[in-house]
């Protein structure tokens, strides 16, 4: 599967997110994701930033894909946001980084972890489908973005 139907809901999608640094940013997008999956906002930012202290997630680009297992996670799912403006990100090709998708997976989804980290990072290293999340006009659009034909066109 190319598309990201079964890692992303439609409330997990935000546009225009306003985030003058990573901490800021990790705060944030956990709170997004945290009700769906039933923890607590500072755990997962607390997850998601021990993991970002092992290196940079940042691809290039102009995108992030922070990402961590947690314990009491039950499945594997993500959060994805198109900031407001572009943010420091000590990543690898030393750019701002403006789209952010957050995965978050159970602790022990080593094998499944990694297949759908490789299933996000695929489809973000399209430069059409970049310039497509760039120029989604909504939330719903972003999201139709990652769950339709138009995923499966970028991979």
């Amino acid at each position: 599967m190319t598309d990201l139907s079964d890692l992303l809901r439609p409330e997990a999608v935000v546009t225009d997110m306003g985030a003058g640094n990573k901490k800021t940013l990790f705060a944030q997008m956990a709170a997004l994701v945290a009700p769906q999956v039933e923890l607590d906002p500072r755990l997962v930012a607390d997850r998601v930033t021990d993991r970002e202290r092992l290196g940079s997630t940042g691809f290039g680009y102009g995108v992030g894909i922070p990402h961590a297992r947690i314990d009491g996670l039950k499945q594997i799912t993500g959060a994805f946001a198109r900031l407001a403006q572009p943010i420091e990100y000590q990543a690898v090709d030393d750019l701002p980084v403006d789209l952010v998708f957050l995965l978050l997976s159970p602790a022990d989804a080593g094998a499944e972890h990694l297949k759908a980290l490789a299933r996000v990072s695929r489809l973000l290293r399209d430069a059409r489908f970049l310039a497509k999340l760039r120029g989604a006009g909504s939330r719903d659009a972003l999201y139709a973005l990652f769950t339709t034909d138009e995923a499966r066109d970028a991979a």
